[in-house]
């Protein structure tokens, strides 16, 4: 509880006169939830039935009853729940009614009583009325969306600026241009709002969740989702429960622009285009790369001998931790490769200089003036929720008042004055703790964070355009390796992929341990051995669960839930040398179709044209770096067969480029 106030009344009489019995006294309280802030306000009358406490559903459309069902009215009675948990924990149990509810309008039950109480998510939340009124107290009327009202609550005993102040720790309020007494609720850009556990509520507001914003719901604890999911996604008649391929690959598209889907539903009817990929090869890993190796490796200058080699040796083994401070500089182009040790002395003066022009921006902007600024309060807001939630379990994060948490708000405060148009969106945090972690330092962190978002920068933008093509290129990737289990996918309504949308927008953070997300960052920021390898690594891991997924007949949720539940159960040198086995695999064809191709950025004069038949008239071998696995002492030992979905690539079944 952030918030308590007793003598908080409501009028339900409505102004008409001045009886006392016409004034319902009450606590108002602001509970904060592990998902979820609500208002709560109830009578004192001890003898309430919280069966029928009215409460603002989470799809916000209307106020709702709760309506015990029978084995809960046998199990409960009438009895009020002796704390405020176990009233709030009948949310998941309880069968919701719609009822329609405006301002002043007692609910009147078979009882005669009315009963006023209500609570609702700040995130259904959409404006307040505030008001003095003749007698001197405060009131407030609470407004959801869809235009619901609430009845007046009246601050007999006490301001009610203290509540506008708590509640503004959660949400933006700014006043209204036409009416004065009116506080908006900001709304906030849709990849701008805190990862909620979105799977604890009712059905039918999940599928709006996810159209809403795709971002918040996929990075949400999947590991919750249970049946009713599927009632969301599907259709709720049970002589029709697999909704229509055409249907889920609209949704889709509304969800995401761009992300076209074709469903073939007569398969016997496809363009086939075989293709043999060979066999796939199989690979080591060698030991991380050493101090000494790394020493060895530079001049007197201390520039870089071979970068190419470098690059190799850490693309095959990671870098000791020793290493790290200060080859990820190389890695992520906040050092030239070709720079000598002064040059990139004279470098971090420049930066470090450039980096605190810019933390002042924001650090001495006044109270008064962040009051006029939504945006950099916005940004202010879910920052400080962000860091307090992040790698929490971390040494190097844990605690109150850590010194890295600080360094961790800073950084990202000082990345909006970068970067403003962008800002911060959630997600952000999770790219910044591994290179602050291996940093140590607020200004060497902060310009590395700013090369990584370079790349990762279109995962964040609004229009979604960074995870619309990498979830299209993925789709072609997988079914050129495994065209069955591509259409067993789409059987299961799975086809276009959602369930890789986490891996995507932040690299893998959430599904492999910390020590290892370091490994697996630092071995893709070599950029070896082809363009796009975070792809040919989803594919490695889809591989790996293929046969589970596909032989006990997993459905919709079961593919979801079993995908978020490998999260920290990845072993990250299997996947690294299964995604370079196919890599391997991909550059040895022949036939290649040109949109793979292009996806890998590989040189091939005998690509396979998507719409040909898969002759390769040419001959042409395909130019790949082979010497990647020539100049290390790893061998690499042959393959052990091929696979079994590679032989076909249904191109009308594939996703057509955004």
């Amino acid at each position: 509880v952030v918030y308590e106030q007793e003598g908080v009344f409501i009028h339900s009489s409505c102004g008409k006169n001045d009886d006392q019995d016409s004034l319902i006294a009450g606590i108002l309280r602001v509970i904060e939830k592990e998902n979820e802030v609500v208002v709560d306000w109830r009578p004192l009358d001890e003898t309430l039935d919280t069966s029928n406490i009215l409460c603002a559903g989470k799809d916000s459309s209307s106020v709702v009853e709760w309506t015990q069902t029978p084995k809960e009215k046998c199990s409960r009675g009438a009895d009020r729940p002796s704390s405020y948990e176990a009233e709030w924990d009948m949310v998941t149990t309880v069968s919701f009614k719609k009822k329609p509810h405006s301002n002043g309008d007692a609910t009147t039950h078979s009882n005669g009583e009315s009963k006023w109480s209500f609570l609702f998510s700040l995130t259904d939340l959409k404006s307040i009325k505030q008001n003095k009124e003749g007698m001197g107290w405060s009131y407030l009327v609470f407004c959801l969306k869809d235009d619901v009202k609430l009845p007046a609550l009246h601050f007999h005993h006490g301001d009610s600026k203290p509540l506008i102040k708590c509640l503004e720790k959660h949400v933006v309020l700014n006043e209204s241009p036409h009416d004065e007494r009116v506080l908006l609720v900001k709304t906030q850009k849709s990849l701008s709002q805190s990862f909620e556990n979105l799977f604890d509520e009712p059905s039918y507001g999940l599928l709006q969740k996810w159209k809403k914003d795709p971002y918040i719901v996929t990075m949400g604890k999947f590991s919750k989702v249970t049946n009713y999911i599927v009632g969301s996604l599907r259709s709720s008649d049970p002589s029709n429960q697999r909704r229509p391929p055409s249907e889920m690959a609209d949704f889709l598209n509304d969800t995401i622009p761009g992300l076209k889907i074709k469903q073939q539903e007569e398969p016997g009817f496809e363009v086939i285009t075989r293709i043999d990929l060979g066999k796939q090869p199989e690979v080591s890993r060698r030991e991380p790369v050493s101090a000494e190796e790394w020493a060895k490796n530079m001049d007197s200058e201390g520039r870089i001998l071979d970068v190419d080699y470098i690059k190799r040796l850490i693309f095959k083994g990671g870098l000791c931790h020793t290493l790290r401070k200060e080859a990820w500089k190389f890695l992520l182009g906040y050092f030239p490769w070709n720079s000598s040790k002064e040059e990139r002395a004279n470098l971090q003066k420049r930066k470090t200089d450039e980096y605190f022009r810019m933390k002042l921006q924001w650090k001495s902007v006044s109270e008064e003036q962040e009051k006029r600024n939504s945006r950099l309060r916005d940004y202010r807001s879910l920052i400080e929720k962000d860091v307090n939630r992040t790698d929490r379990t971390n040494k190097f994060y844990e605690g109150e008042d850590n010194p890295g948490l600080i360094l961790l708000h800073d950084i990202l405060m000082t990345y909006c004055m970068y970067d403003f148009d962008l800002g911060y969106v959630q997600g952000m945090s999770d790219l910044l703790s591994p290179v602050l972690y291996v940093m140590e330092n607020e200004v060497d962190a902060f310009w590395c964070f700013v090369s990584y978002m370079d790349q990762m920068h279109q995962n964040f933008e609004e229009q979604m355009q960074g995870m619309k093509t990498q979830l299209i290129q993925l789709s072609h990737l997988l079914r050129l390796l495994d065209s069955g289990f591509c259409s067993y996918l789409e059987s299961q309504d799975s086809g276009y992929l959602y369930f890789c949308f986490r891996w995507l927008l932040i690299r893998f953070k959430r599904e492999f341990s910390f020590q290892d997300i370091l490994r697996l960052w630092e071995v893709m920021w070599t950029e070896l051995p082809c363009q796009n390898f975070h792809l040919l690594l989803c594919c490695a891991i889809l591989e790996s669960e293929k046969q589970q997924i596909m032989d006990k007949h997993y459905g919709f949720n079961e593919i979801l839930k079993h995908i978020n539940e490998l999260s920290m159960k990845i072993d990250v040198e299997d996947i690294l040398c299964k995604a370079e086995a196919i890599s391997m695999q991909m550059m040895n064809c022949k036939e290649l179709p040109q949109t793979v191709s292009e996806i890998l950025g590989m040189e091939n004069s005998s690509v396979t044209p998507d719409s040909d038949t898969g002759e390769d008239e040419s001959g042409a071998e395909l130019s790949c770096p082979t010497s990647l696995y020539q100049s290390i002492s790893t061998p690499v030992i042959a393959a052990n067969g091929t696979r079994d979905g590679a032989q076909q690539v249904a191109e009308t079944q594939s996703l057509t480029p955004a």
